[in-house]
């Protein structure tokens, strides 16, 4: 059976006697950047305290993002934490080597990021009040991603006093049955600038960090610390991802809100205590 095969028809020429160009296929229109381009300004200081189950998650896609940020100079990371990754924390934390936290994961960050403007600056130390001064300095950006309330408090009635800060605090209940499930999670931000509160302090709606008692790790009498209370990798991840999205809304100066809840059962993640509609949050100053 013979097949016919169609003519192609022949463009017909523009008015000017030229031949017409194919017709180009619409584009979509490109996202404005502008709105999500990050404000930070060069030289920022952005240090993660605490490096478990959070901070690890936090770590590998911040320092992702800020390597994206070309345009940003002189940024540093930096790590503290004086605890030793133990194996059995491997169900919630990913450590190639055994070793100080900070000063390992500083080193397998620098490989996994390289080339990276970024420089990473271990500190294998745990927060105490007599060093306090020294790690947290005006115009830090903090996450605060550790696991015990008396830190928080330490941390949070230091920001209080600093002329600028921005910290940002994450943390999920352990598995405790029957009254915690290990599913539930917040991050509160506080900032500070021109030594007045933009958000509230971590404590203002949280008494049991206001009012926490016991030692702090690290500390001569912190034997209850030394064995971590079970927690859920999820829950970690989720609180790790809520804290990543506070801090590139505050980045690119979209934050309108203080505080975020989340549920990962109920597969919920709420702001809360929302910014009235004027409100700037302004960022760090520019450091040298």
């Amino acid at each position: 059976m013979a097949t016919t095969v169609k003519k192609r028809k022949s463009k017909k020429p523009a008015a000017n006697g030229k031949p017409r160009k194919p017709a180009r296929a619409k584009r979509s229109p490109k996202p404005n950047q502008g709105e999500l381009a990050c404000q930070l300004a060069a030289g920022a200081r952005i240090k993660i305290i605490g490096l478990g189950g959070i901070g690890c998650i936090v770590l590998e896609f911040l320092g992702r993002y800020l390597k994206s940020q070309r345009q940003l100079a002189g940024v540093r990371l930096v790590l503290v934490d004086g605890d030793n990754f133990e194996p059995a924390n491997d169900q919630r934390m990913f450590f190639q080597t055994l070793g100080n936290k900070a000063e390992v994961k500083a080193t397998e960050t620098l490989k996994a990021l390289a080339p990276c403007g970024v420089s990473i600056v271990p500190v294998g130390k745990y927060v105490r009040a007599d060093n306090i001064r020294a790690l947290i300095k005006p115009g830090d950006h903090v996450l605060l991603c550790v696991d015990n309330h008396p830190t928080r408090r330490l941390v949070s009635e230091h920001c209080e006093k600093l002329k600028e800060v921005a910290l940002f605090s994450g943390g999920n209940e352990g598995v405790d049955p029957p009254h915690e499930r290990g599913v539930y999670g917040n991050v509160q931000i506080h900032i500070r600038k021109n030594r007045r509160d933009v958000t509230a302090p971590i404590t203002e709606f949280h008494p049991e960090i206001a009012q926490a008692k016991g030692d702090l790790p690290g500390g001569p009498n912190c034997n209850e610390l030394a064995v971590s209370t079970p927690q859920i990798l999820f829950a970690n991840l989720a609180v790790a991802s809520a804290m990543c999205s506070a801090f590139f809304a505050y980045a690119t100066g979209n934050l309108h809100y203080q505080e975020v809840k989340l549920d990962i059962l109920e597969n919920r993640l709420l702001p809360q205590l929302p910014l009235p509609k004027d409100t700037v949050v302004p960022q760090m100053a520019a450091r040298k």
